[in-house]
């Protein structure tokens, strides 16, 4: 193979791995901790006490459990009503609502 060919098919190479870095890069969201969204045993980490980690909280949208999401939408996601009809949302810092009994 002569020394053009070689050049091109390495620029050609190098072009493409560029432009699929660069469009997976801009598909990727940022994520953000966000505490009291994630469904009983589905949490990423933080459960609290007497818990280890990722999938061991007890409640559905326990306050002390996060679960990744996207960056910005935390506060604003849609969550079922609590049991007195006031509104749940998630929060970036650990909540004190929805824990497991005792």
């Amino acid at each position: 193979m002569n020394t053009t060919i070689k050049t091109l098919a390495v620029a050609g190479a190098v072009a493409a791995a560029m432009t699929a870095a660069t469009s997976h890069g801009a598909s990727a969201q940022a994520k953000e901790k966000c505490y009291g969204v994630s469904m009983a045993g589905q949490n990423d980490c933080a459960a609290g006490p007497g818990t280890t980690c990722a999938g061991t909280s007890k409640v559905d949208y326990q306050g002390n459990a996060w679960k990744l999401v996207d960056e910005g939408t935390c506060a604003s996601m849609e969550l079922p009503a609590m049991a007195d009809g006031s509104a749940r949302m998630g929060s970036l810092e650990p909540l004190e609502r929805d824990m497991p009994a005792s």
